[in-house]
């Protein structure tokens, strides 16, 4: 086999359990589809570099299993008498959209299951402890109404809540932290909030030199991107090069800085042939402020983040390579079971 060939059955093999295995067969000629949408001159690099990102960074169904028997078994979050921590915990339901939190909790079920002989379902048995799940925190903003409703409506007089979630990057994480104890000191109620995490990622924007997103560290000499980057209101935040981050995602920085540079050319060109795509819809990923784009490249099992590069998830005409499950399509298929009684 080629180095080519070797590179596109690691990926495959990688991402085989994205959403329940229902990527295009066979894997490896779908990997192949999508990165021959980039320069002929840069697809082995991008394959290398995806490779070895996705190995440290794609969460399968085990990998997030695993950290859940982890967390299961914390000593520093339940105490001395773990079982008993979880009977009495009461686990949140509460996520405005998506299904991620829905999914979390089913898993997070099996695990208490197979460790105790019970799950989420014969839990909450008294206690003030509170347990919100979900996959990923990005911008922190999804977390952040949760729980401010939450408080303000539904929170006891005290509580412990415990966020607990495969992902997080520090950025999202301290802007969420910082509204909810706003919300929280302004119910007079007594909440007390810890994060528990898989890995955290440095996405803020004082510590872009050691990032862990893509931030790119020069605008590409690219027509459409530079006309794009022309249109911006505010001129975006560049990383200076040298360091391609904290966490140890990327093999080294001008392999990161490729993928930096050819995803933001990507994702221009994307906006250009997807019109439909809402303006928060930057080239490196989801992102309400004015910036070329959130740039997180989290994938887990389930789905793909709209918070990563548009090149992983945009499709038709882009060819994908994580098809993305959207907030919108998991409303409608609610709607239908809520009437039909049924799940499509």
């Amino acid at each position: 086999m080629s180095q080519r060939d070797d590179l596109l059955a690691s990926i495959a093999n990688t991402i085989q359990d994205y959403r329940d295995g229902s990527l295009p067969q066979p894997i490896p000629a779908h990997v192949e589809r999508w990165v021959q949408q980039f320069d002929a001159a840069v697809q082995l690099p991008i394959l290398q570099e995806v490779d070895h990102v996705l190995k440290n960074i794609y969460f399968s169904k085990e990998k997030v299993s695993q950290f859940m028997r982890g967390a299961i078994r914390t000593q520093k979050l339940t105490g001395d008498n773990v079982q008993q921590f979880w009977c009495n915990a009461n686990f949140l339901d509460i996520q405005g959209g998506g299904d991620s939190q829905t999914d979390m909790l089913a898993l997070f079920s099996e695990q208490l299951t197979g460790e105790f002989g019970f799950g989420i379902d014969g839990c909450g048995r008294g206690g003030d402890v509170f347990i919100y799940l979900d996959d990923g925190i990005f911008t922190g903003n999804r977390v952040r109404r949760d729980l401010e409703g939450w408080v303000r409506d539904h929170a006891p007089a005290q509580a412990k809540v415990h966020v607990i979630c495969i992902a997080q990057h520090s950025g999202g994480q301290y802007y969420a932290n910082t509204k909810i104890q706003e919300v929280i000191r302004a119910s007079g109620k007594s909440v007390d909030i810890t994060w528990w995490h898989a890995i955290v990622l440095e996405d803020r924007r004082a510590y872009s030199a050691s990032s862990d997103v893509l931030r790119p560290t020069v605008i590409p000499n690219d027509p459409a991107v530079q006309a794009y980057v022309a249109a911006m209101q505010y001129q975006p935040t560049l990383r200076a090069a040298g360091n391609p981050g904290t966490a140890g995602l990327f093999s080294n920085d001008t392999a990161k800085i490729l993928l930096e540079q050819e995803f933001l050319k990507a994702g221009v060109h994307i906006r250009q042939i997807c019109p439909n795509l809402g303006t928060t819809q930057r080239p490196l990923g989801h992102m309400t402020l004015e910036t070329l784009g959130f740039g997180s490249l989290i994938v887990t099992y389930r789905n793909c983040p709209n918070n990563a590069p548009l090149a992983f998830w945009v499709d038709a005409p882009w060819y994908p390579l994580f098809p993305r499950t959207t907030n919108t399509q998991t409303a409608v298929r609610r709607m239908f079971a809520d009437l039909t009684g049924d799940d499509l």
